[in-house]
């Protein structure tokens, strides 16, 4: 099962959904300043996702050759009170090798945003925000188990 990190932002209203995605990418591009042009050229239709809060439940999930990063963001009182919120500074490059990101999106958005998307970047694409606890689902029972020899561990 791959390492998973996890980030969590304040968005609106400590700060709009563009200064959200800014802050994000930011984050995501620390290491990587050749993806900043690419995250910058979907930074209107990021910041309608955050604004429609489809990160607050579902994480935007940035997959590399290395950790998974899932990022969501706190909302009103939450985000004010920013005691959940996590922005560290990622202790690896989140961009590494064949990266992509995927946002959580509205489903009655899903059509416009994916089509959207595609006009800028293969690698940043959109999905149902409710298809995630699926993936999760999905994942955990794909997961290897762990089968112990107790008769092996017992023997002297």
């Amino acid at each position: 099962m791959p390492t998973v990190t996890r980030r969590t932002f304040r968005s609106s209203p400590h700060r709009d959904a563009f200064a959200t995605w800014a802050a994000i990418s930011a984050l995501l591009t620390r290491t990587n300043t050749g993806a900043q042009q690419e995250l910058g050229s979907v930074a209107g239709i990021a910041s309608s996702i955050i604004a429609d809060k489809a990160c607050e439940n579902s994480p935007i999930i940035v997959s590399c050759e290395g950790p998974q990063t899932r990022i969501y963001c706190l909302y009103d009182d939450d985000a004010i009170d920013g005691s959940d919120v996590n922005e560290d500074v990622l202790g690896f490059d989140p961009l590494k090798g064949d990266w992509s990101i995927s946002l959580p999106c509205e489903p009655d958005d899903l059509g416009w945003v994916q089509s959207s998307l595609k006009q800028k970047s293969e690698r940043i694409t959109a999905r149902d925000k409710n298809e995630t606890k699926k993936q999760d689902t999905a994942n955990n029972s794909q997961g290897a188990t762990l089968e112990i020899d107790l008769e092996g561990l017992l023997k002297p």
